[in-house]
């Protein structure tokens, strides 16, 4: 399934071992063989078959094969010498922070190394405070939790984000010392941040021994469309930098592409697909770099140039609104006619307009009216409804989203 091809890219990407889990095997239809064939085409062989991956069969409804699970993880973490000292003062990862009613800050630990306990001083990011009470998975209180050992935890005075490195340390005053330093760290980070890896500084960057490998996130309509991508961008050879797919899938642009293009400074390529808002946004914070496309040999222009640092002025686009719709009206010698709703922005009769379902574009054109109240109008803003015929194209369906848009050509920096 696609999101087992995504979860093998992401543990490709961190380049951590993996252990693979064949459920369901009580069933009469389960075909253990075909799924271990179907995962040699990743790169994924098992040890009997002569590779290097962990393949473990079990039932969890039936119970069966969980031990051997479970001695398997232990294996895999005593060949790789995974270890932790629970003698010395606790740190691990945040996995989930909330504010409760009631309790105040409620945060999610996994404990990595050391031995956390209630009364220590704790500091994640910008947040400090002191353990009041912890909890274990079960909900049942605790007074400490040792090394990979998952606990719930009250008494920070702020909410720090998922994914920071909480520790204990030797009192509060400590501790806000420390979530004090990171406050000013981030604010010197955010004011002299390196931006992230984008075509147009590839080549600068090449050139000061930056890079020395292009990572490439590829998202398409179908799987055609991936497979020529992928053979047109394996055909490019650079004398210092080497082209690699990291991951691909058919579908719109999501936040985990651009979690996954973050971790692996990936440029994501996007061929007759959008990103949704909520990855738009992401990568607008993280500062990646989103490249959509219509033509395969624009795609392997584009990277090509950016590696000789050849680049055209770019053709920026601006997205000005999306609008959903709602109801669709038959009208005899003109067509279909969208009842939609405008979500965010604005929709301009002047604007290049884009059929977006389920991400994928489905229709790239014009707007050929645009109306309120059956009055004609030059836009319509957001929260308010409006009629839109589109100009050569009728196949639309309730849900489709919108996106109406202009470009405009910009020199590039450098």
């Amino acid at each position: 399934m696609p999101q087992t091809v995504e979860a093998i890219d992401h543990a490709k990407a961190a380049e951590v071992p993996m252990v693979i889990v064949i459920n369901k095997i009580d069933k009469p239809d389960a075909n253990i063989e075909k799924i271990k064939q179907q995962l040699t085409e990743f790169g994924i062989v098992p040890e009997e078959w002569g590779g290097d991956t962990v393949f473990v069969e079990a039932s969890a409804k039936k119970h069966i094969g969980l031990d051997n699970f479970l001695d398997m993880l232990q294996l895999v973490a005593d060949v790789a010498d995974l270890k932790a000292n629970p003698d010395v003062p606790a740190s691990g990862a945040i996995i989930e922070a909330k504010v409760d009613v009631g309790r105040g800050v409620v945060v999610t630990m996994l404990v990595e190394r050391g031995t956390i306990r209630v009364g220590d001083a704790i500091v994640a990011g910008e947040a400090s405070g002191r353990v009041r009470a912890m909890h274990d998975f079960r909900g049942e209180p605790v007074t400490e939790a040792g090394p990979s050992v998952p606990v719930e935890i009250i008494g920070f005075d702020s909410v720090p984000e998922a994914g920071e490195f909480c520790r204990v340390v030797k009192d509060e005053k400590a501790a806000r010392v420390l979530a004090n330093r990171r406050t000013n760290r981030l604010r010197a980070e955010e004011l002299a941040k390196q931006h992230a890896l984008t075509l147009d500084d590839l080549y600068a960057r090449i050139a000061q021994g930056e890079v020395g490998e292009l990572n490439l996130v590829l998202k398409a309509d179908v799987q055609g469309s991936i497979e020529a991508l992928a053979d047109a961008l394996g055909q490019i050879s650079h004398d210092e930098v080497k082209v690699r797919i990291i991951h691909s899938g058919v579908g719109g642009i999501n936040e985990s592409d651009v979690m996954l293009a973050t971790a692996s400074k990936a440029i994501i390529i996007g061929f007759n697909v959008r990103p949704n808002a909520p990855a738009a946004a992401l990568a607008e914070a993280e500062g990646v770099d989103i490249r959509t496309y219509r033509v395969i040999y624009k795609v392997t222009e584009d990277v090509q140039a950016a590696l000789v640092g050849l680049l055209k002025p770019e053709v920026v686009e601006e997205v000005l609104g999306q609008a959903e719709v709602r109801q669709l009206f038959k009208v005899s010698r003109l067509g279909t006619i969208a009842g939609c709703y405008v979500t965010s922005g604005k929709i301009t009769r002047a604007a290049s307009i884009r059929v977006l379902r389920d991400g994928v574009v489905a229709h790239d054109g014009r707007i050929a009216s645009l109306k309120r109240f059956n009055e004609d109008t030059r836009e319509a803003l957001e929260g308010f409804e409006c009629g839109i015929l589109l100009d050569g194209f009728n196949d639309l369906k309730e849900g489709d989203v919108l996106e109406a848009y202009e470009t405009k050509e910009v020199a590039r920096d450098g």
